[in-house]
């Protein structure tokens, strides 16, 4: 992409470089320095074991490292012992024990049989589903000597690993699976203010916003209701919030509470719009699933298009006029009440995010009423609506961290692990962290069962 007021980059440097230097990774691998030639295959067997039994997540054998002993003194006969290693690294990086999570069965098992999985690989669906990355030697010792099954030590390691910064993997990886973060990149919208610089900021305020939550060890329930959020200048300004310069971001408290938890932050405003309007029915979608569990009535076949905007200023019709012309017709209007009323209390908000008063020439109108009854007059009458539904809302979000931590689908036979997680979470306000120890805890987590 050219930038209008760049019209040259210059890269130069290093100078003088006199060796491969002196950093963190080469650290981490080269655990040892051979100072003569004799020293030069005990040193690289012992950097070979250390970088296989990260890298492998498990101990290792000889019949793990003689190969790559091979691979070495192959490489190191022509070359020098930095480029071995960098070969036999190569190496482990392409192997399939590196790459993929082998979770064997137990020798004599058959089809249908349902096993606890072993410490090691206990270790590593934790470390995977809190960091998103393998074990560290303190977990991978722990499950080497058979500790980690122990309760007691399982929820110290769960508790120092949401304290860790590489917890806010659950932020970016589980929150973009989630929230639908990942979308943004593909987002657009005709907005003239809306630039890739905005987008990246919804999202980055989204994540701040989730590892708050995370470091804080926060109530679930402050995903609707927190009175706080993360602007620079520009997100700032786009929202109204006065008094924040500059870009680095920082916490605000929001002056009012139209705009409190996600459901006032632009990321998730804008991947529930279209890119020239807002979409009541896709926000409505996204808050029946993403909030309340509760899966959207599919559309029936061959149903029309909404009809968009002819653009003719005074003449201009709201997307909600449009949309209760479109609900006219009978097969439509069965999904679209219970949908609707759920978008069209966020309608103040346009396609990025914006607070506004007006659709075109048309005010505003975000009133509504749910299936339940509750009636509705903009978003903060739908967080108070969704906040009464709290048990729903853990449940869906138990069942989304499940469904990441275990990497399958949440099936009806793990419900009662979900609503006993969802309960023994209500005794601590639903913390952040009883739910992950409720999830690392359960059955569906610590247990599998052989397939054909």
């Amino acid at each position: 992409t050219t930038l209008p007021h760049l019209s040259s980059v210059a890269i130069t440097g290093p100078f003088e470089v006199s060796g491969p230097g002196d950093t963190p990774s080469r650290r981490k691998i080269f655990v040892c320095r051979p100072t003569t030639s004799d020293e030069e295959l005990p040193c690289a067997r012992k950097i070979l074991s250390t970088l296989t039994r990260r890298a492998y997540r498990r101990p290792v054998n000889a019949a793990d490292i003689d190969p790559l002993v091979t691979v070495f003194q192959s490489e190191r006969k022509d070359l020098n012992f930095d480029r071995g290693i960098e070969a036999v690294l190569n190496r482990v990086l392409a192997d399939p024990e590196f790459i993929f999570r082998f979770e064997r069965d137990p020798s004599g098992s058959k089809a249908g049989d349902i096993y606890r999985i072993s410490d090691i690989e206990l270790a590593s669906r934790l470390s995977f589903f809190v960091w998103s990355s393998i074990p560290d030697d303190e977990l991978l010792d722990l499950a080497v000597d058979g500790k980690l099954k122990d309760p007691a030590v399982l929820e110290l390691q769960v508790r120092r690993m949401l304290a860790d910064p590489r917890s806010k993997s659950l932020a970016t990886n589980f929150g973009g699976q989630w929230l639908f973060l990942r979308e943004l990149k593909n987002a657009n919208s005709a907005a003239p203010e809306f630039d890739d610089n905005l987008r990246q900021a919804f999202r980055l305020e989204t994540e701040l916003f989730f590892e708050s939550i995370i470091r804080e060890d926060r109530s679930v329930m402050d995903f609707l209701k927190a009175d706080y959020t993360f602007v620079d200048e520009r997100l700032a300004r786009h929202y109204g919030i006065p008094n924040v310069y500059g870009s680095r971001f920082r916490r605000v408290t929001l002056p009012d509470n139209a705009r409190r938890g996600l459901l006032g932050q632009g990321s998730i405003l804008l991947v529930t719009s279209v890119p020239n309007r807002t979409s009541p029915v896709s926000r409505g979608k996204w808050i029946l699933e993403n909030i309340l569990g509760t899966p959207a009535p599919l559309p029936p076949p061959n149903v029309p298009a909404l009809k968009e905007s002819d653009g003719r200023g005074s003449d201009e019709t709201s997307v909600r006029e449009r949309m209760e012309e479109h609900r006219k017709n009978p097969v439509c209007a069965s999904c679209h009440k219970i949908m609707d009323p759920i978008g069209f209390a966020l309608e103040n908000f346009d396609l990025t995010g914006k607070w506004r008063t007006l659709d075109g020439s048309r005010p505003i109108d975000s009133s509504g009423v749910l299936v339940d009854g509750t009636k509705l007059d903009g978003p903060a009458s739908l967080r108070d609506a969704l906040m009464t539904y709290r048990e729903q809302f853990v449940r869906t979000i138990t069942s989304k961290l499940m469904t990441y931590g275990v990497g399958r689908g949440v099936q009806y036979y793990d419900m009662p692990a979900v609503r006993a997680i969802t309960r023994q979470a209500a005794l601590q306000d639903y913390r952040f962290s009883s739910i992950v120890l409720g999830v690392v805890k359960s059955a569906p987590f610590q247990m599998r069962m052989k397939m054909e």
